[in-house]
């Protein structure tokens, strides 16, 4: 009897156990809520730049939502690919995300060869924001305007000159994708990061560069650059009365960089939603809003097949403009 009774007991209990195992867990997730230890947040550049910062900021807002510490992992080399590479082999579980920006999108391009498919290998989490560049030259430069600069590269075919954070780089392809639109011919300088480049335009030495804002604004607004142009769809509200290149003389010129979050293929999608869900709304938060509008960030969340889409988009317009420049890093 009391046999019996120990039976009736477990199976109540084996049934619950089963039920509450089954219904809604994804495969490999165990029954704990997510997360229920510390996730990786691998960054393709050093400490101290904007991808960092952008990884902290959300890392930092995730961990206090989450209640688990979200650890950036800093893997610079190779353009992003290295840091790409580890990621995509990591376990797709939800314990290891990606800080994946335009050298991802644009890295199976320049290269040879890349150690990773940028499509195949990643689970899109959601869209951070985009950063636009700004269209500056040497106070000297004759050009006033988007206009007078491209009039100025024809009247002058390849003698003015542009610099760049370096071969392949976005600042890089983003004066080649002008040069095609505009129809003009620009020397390029490379430098190893936009910090040289930047100096060396403000000294005379470069005509023109594509510049993040944050560091080319207070140059900008001392009178050490003119600004022609910004390269987004809108305005930047850190330069309102700057018009952006598409309204100012080449109509559909967009460019600049982008950050986003995404995880290893096959990450359970019940995961990714999670993601998604919780970083667009800790972008809503207004102290993390200000923070990346301050550094000329346009945040812009959405879904993560929003952030498919994109990604799509983004690898087939470096394509276009690096089979057109001949760019290529071995």
């Amino acid at each position: 009897m009391k046999k019996r009774q120990s039976c009736m007991t477990f199976y109540p209990y084996l049934f619950s156990l089963v039920v509450g195992t089954a219904v809604g867990l994804p495969d490999g997730v165990e029954a704990q809520p997510y997360p229920d230890k510390p996730i990786r947040f691998i960054v393709p550049f050093a400490p101290g730049g904007g991808n960092d910062m952008i990884a902290r900021l959300v890392g930092g807002k995730l961990t206090e939502s989450w209640g688990q510490q979200v650890v950036v992992d800093n893997r610079p080399g190779a353009g992003g690919n290295i840091a790409a590479e580890i990621a995509a082999r990591s376990t797709p579980d939800g314990y290891t995300i990606f800080l994946f920006n335009s050298t991802n999108a644009i890295a199976p391009s320049l290269f040879k060869k890349v150690p990773f498919d940028p499509i195949k290998d990643f689970e899109p989490v959601i869209l951070i924001a985009t950063s636009p560049f700004a269209l500056v030259v040497h106070p000297s430069t004759p050009a006033k305007s988007v206009k007078d600069l491209i009039a100025l590269a024809k009247a002058k075919p390849g003698t003015l000159t542009y610099a760049s954070g370096g071969n392949g780089s976005s600042t890089h392809l983003a004066a080649e994708e002008f040069k095609q639109l505009a129809g003009i011919n620009m020397i390029h300088v490379p430098y190893k990061g936009g910090g040289p480049a930047l100096i060396d335009v403000i000294g005379g030495r470069v005509t023109t560069y594509f510049a993040s804002i944050p560091p080319s604004l207070p140059h900008i607004k001392a009178g050490r650059l003119r600004a022609l142009g910004i390269t987004s769809k809108q305005r930047s509200p850190l330069l309102p009365d700057l018009p952006t290149i598409s309204e100012a003389d080449l109509p559909g010129f967009e460019s600049g960089a982008s950050y986003g979050i995404v995880a290893p293929a096959n990450t359970p999608k019940a995961i990714v939603q999670k993601m998604n869900t919780d970083v667009a709304g800790l972008l809503a938060m207004p102290e993390v809003s200000a923070r990346l509008k301050n550094q000329g960030l346009q945040i812009a969340p959405g879904s993560p097949q929003d952030f498919a889409r994109f990604i799509k988009a983004e690898i087939a317009q470096w394509a276009r403009v690096i089979k057109a420049s001949g760019a290529r890093v071995n």
